[in-house]
C-alpha cells in the first residue's frame, strides 16, 4: 500500500523546512561574520566593509592571539578546569541521582535528602558567604575554587535521577535475583542504558564551565590564573589596559580591537564547536529500545 500526502501535509512539510533552514541561518550568519571579521584586515573591519567573507585576507590577527603567553596560559586553565569539573560533576551527579531514583521503600530518607537538594536550587547563601568559604578552606587563586564549588550540579540530578526512574524495573530485579549489589547494577544496567542521558549532562558540564567567567574573577588574585572567559572579559570587554604589555600596544597599530576581538572569541568557540558533533549523535538514539522483551 502506497501512502500519499495531502496537499496540506506537503504545504506544511515544505513551509516547516523552509522556517527550520531559515532559522539556522539566522544562528549561523553572527558566527560567520565573526570569522570574517577575524581574517579581515584592521582597515577593512574599521571601514565597515566586512560581511560575510574576508577583506583583504590576513592571519595577523590569529597570530597575535596565538602568540600571546597570556591568552594560552588562560586556555590551559580552562582545559584543565574543563576536565576536572566535568569529570566531579559527572560522578557526583550519578551517585547523587542514582539512590534518590529509588522508592522510599528502597532509600527511606530519600524525600528528605531530595527536599535538601532543591532547596539549593531555590535559595543560596549568598556571594559574600562563598567567597569566605572558598577564601577559609585555602582554595583561592588555584583551579580548585572553579570546581569545588559547582561540585554537584542539582539540575543535572534532578534529570537525571527522573531518567533513572524512567529505566525498567525488570531489568534490575533481574540482576538482584542474579545476586549483584547495587553498584554492580549501576555500572553495568544503569549507565550502559544511560549513554544519552549522560552525554547532554556531559555536554552542559562542558559548556557551563568553558563560558564561565565570574567566578574566576572573584576566586583568582593573579591574572596569569584566569581562565579563559576571564582574561576575554578583561582584556577583549572591558579594555583592561593593565593587562597589556607594551608589544601589545604596538601591535594594535596594525590589529584593530575588532579583528583581535574577532579572532580571540572564535579561537575561545572553537574547542566546543569541535566536541559538540561527537556527542550530538546520543541525542537522537533510542534509550531502552529492545532492553525488555516480552
Amino acid at each position: 500500500m502506497v501512502y500519499r500526502l495531502s496537499w496540506s501535509r506537503k504545504t506544511f512539510i515544505v513551509f516547516n523546512y523552509a522556517f527550520l533552514a531559515a532559522l539556522s541561518l539566522l544562528c549561523i550568519f553572527p558566527f560567520v561574520h565573526i570569522l570574517a571579521l577575524s581574517f579581515s584586515s584592521s582597515s577593512a573591519a574599521a571601514a565597515g566593509a566586512v560581511s560575510l567573507w574576508p577583506v583583504d585576507f590576513t592571519l595577523a590577527s590569529y597570530e597575535n592571539v596565538l602568540s600571546k603567553q597570556e591568552f594560552l596560559s588562560s586556555f590551559v586553565v580552562s582545559v584543565k578546569r574543563v576536565l576536572l569539573g566535568t569529570s566531579v560533576n559527572m560522578l557526583l551527579t550519578v551517585l547523587a541521582a542514582y539512590p534518590l531514583s529509588k522508592e522510599a521503600g528502597q532509600f527511606r530518607p530519600r524525600t528528605a535528602y531530595v527536599w535538601f537538594f532543591v532547596l539549593t536550587m531555590l535559595f543560596s547563601g549568598g556571594l559574600i558567604p562563598l567567597y569566605m568559604t572558598v577564601k577559609m578552606t585555602g582554595m583561592m587563586d588555584s583551579v580548585w575554587s572553579l570546581v569545588i564549588p559547582a561540585a554537584v550540579p542539582v539540575y543535572n540530578v534532578v534529570l537525571l535521577l527522573n531518567f533513572f526512574r524512567g529505566l525498567p524495573k525488570e531489568l534490575e530485579e533481574s540482576a538482584m535475583i542474579d545476586g549483584a549489589n547495587p553498584f554492580v547494577i549501576l555500572r553495568r544496567i544503569y549507565l550502559p542504558l544511560s549513554v544519552p542521558a549522560l552525554a547532554t549532562l556531559t555536554l552542559f558540564c562542558v559548556v557551563s564551565h568553558w563560558n564561565s567567567w565570574f567566578d574566576g574573577l572573584i576566586y583568582m588574585n593573579d591574572p596569569s590564573h584566569y581562565p579563559l572567559q576571564s582574561f576575554l572579559q578583561t582584556v577583549v570587554i572591558q579594555r583592561d589596559m593593565r593587562f597589556l604589555t607594551p608589544q601589545d600596544i604596538d601591535m594594535l597599530k596594525l590589529v584593530s580591537d575588532r579583528t583581535n576581538a574577532a579572532a580571540q572569541i572564535f579561537v575561545a568557540t572553537f574547542p566546543i564547536l569541535i566536541v559538540y558533533p561527537f556527542l550530538q549523535k546520543y541525542f537522537v538514539h533510542g534509550i531502552v529500545l529492545g532492553s525488555v522483551k516480552e
